[in-house]
């Protein structure tokens, strides 16, 4: 299936996976960006997909950012309005979300892969935040950095400095560096498919809302959750069972 030219999906594996498809470099401007939002729209009545990957169709680019033409002030608003509802559609999705990123990975193209539940990279990659060069700050980054990478979120925002894999790794912004990206990527997305969809989605809402405010607040709400919608899922007394009986869980996703 194919969203307007510079976004492909293909649902396989128990998974959406979306390809930005836009030479030279995956620069996402507006069209982009709301082909984007029309291909997540759908998952959140999704059951039967239980992961979203994004992932570049250009070897050594995943991609070089929002245009910078979008950023004048007579197109910066939209662009900000569209964009930003992209990373508030992605928090909210039932799927863990995993970015398989080789190559160049900056400004919002590094803020996209950055929000993603797992952030996946070659030792080729890099990862940058050089909107302070052209005048900007990224508003994505500004919120999502300080909870991920610490102090380092300063360095990234403020000097516009380019990390590589490495440092990135070492701050906290890459979950793994792998050999064999389209490889590993496939092996974790069988690993995220074979759980509860159910319980899959309440667990990553808990970890993503246990960033958020005081342990105690977010002890608080991760115990609500478990509460009031796990405990009446049918698929947290299977998993009970099963590990009891000594057999693999039957899902039923619900």
């Amino acid at each position: 299936m194919i969203s307007p030219d510079s976004i492909r999906t293909e649902e396989r594996a128990g998974a959406l996976w979306v390809t930005i498809d836009r030479q030279p470099v995956n620069v996402l401007d507006i069209p982009t960006i709301r082909a984007l939002a029309r291909a997540l729209a759908p998952l959140p009545g999704r059951r039967d997909l239980k992961v979203v990957v994004l992932r570049s169709a250009l070897g050594g680019t995943f991609s070089a950012g929002v245009d910078v033409k979008d950023h004048t002030r007579e197109r910066v608003l939209e662009m900000l309005e569209a964009f930003h509802a992209v990373f508030r559609q992605i928090d909210r999705l039932p799927q863990a979300t995993v970015a398989a990123v080789d190559g160049r990975c900056l400004g919002g193209g590094c803020e996209l892969a950055a929000f993603c539940d797992f952030l996946l990279a070659t030792k080729h990659s890099l990862f940058g935040q050089p909107e302070i060069d052209v005048g900007c700050f990224p508003p994505v980054a500004a919120a999502l950095l300080p909870r991920i990478v610490g102090r380092a979120a300063l360095d990234m925002v403020l000097t516009g400095r380019p990390h590589t894999a490495e440092e990135a790794l070492h701050i906290g912004l890459v979950s793994r560096i792998v050999s064999d990206l389209p490889r590993e990527t496939e092996e974790l997305v069988a690993c995220l498919a074979s759980k509860s969809g159910a319980v899959l989605a309440l667990a990553r809402r808990a970890v993503r809302d246990g960033g958020s405010g005081s342990f105690a607040d977010a002890l608080t709400r991760a115990e609500t959750l478990y509460r009031d919608q796990l405990i009446p899922t049918t698929d947290m007394e299977e998993g009970v069972r099963a590990f009891l009986e000594k057999r693999k869980p039957r899902w039923t996703d619900g």
